[in-house]
């Protein structure tokens, strides 16, 4: 898992124009965002200096991006971190990284697919699962028994 980058943030363009980035935040909080120093964009390692929230995005400023036009320079970028930077989790947490990859099998083992994606629309977490013949179905997660190395669904939810 340590070589699996996270990502915590989009740059969605510059805000004004001494280098300042606004971002579209994909960590839980902008606390969460706060708690790394330094991020890999683009191949390129960037250093947090400060971020606040602003009425519509949070905005952030980076020792490396000094005006508009590197600000400019650096829209749609992703800010990475590595997975093994993430907080430790507590029993039966995960992170959706660790799920998306992870075989899904029947209560009796037999193969179903492999999950693609975790979706959440609001009522809790979705997963996508890819059949072998390449057609995908979702089931929620409260169907779903998790380990460290496969899924197990409830037979109730499969296809």
């Amino acid at each position: 898992m340590a070589d699996k980058r996270i990502i915590l943030a989009v740059i969605a363009g510059p805000q004004g124009i001494d280098g300042e980035v606004r971002l579209k935040l994909f960590a839980e909080s902008l606390d969460s965002l706060k708690l790394h120093k330094a991020f890999e964009v683009g191949g390129k390692m960037l250093t947090l200096k400060s971020v606040r929230q602003t009425s519509k995005m949070p905005v952030a400023r980076f020792a490396e991006i000094t005006d508009r036009n590197g600000a400019e320079a650096l829209r749609g970028a992703e800010l990475t971190i590595p997975r093994d930077a993430l907080p430790p989790l507590a029993e039966g947490e995960y992170y959706h990284i660790d799920l998306i990859g992870l075989p899904c099998v029947t209560e009796s083992g037999e193969p179903v697919g492999e999950v693609i994606a975790v979706e959440n629309f609001g009522a809790g977490d979705i997963l996508d699962i890819r059949k072998p013949d390449g057609k995908d179905f979702m089931v929620p997660i409260r169907a779903v028994t998790v380990s460290d190395t496969e899924i197990t669904l409830d037979s109730d939810f499969l296809p």
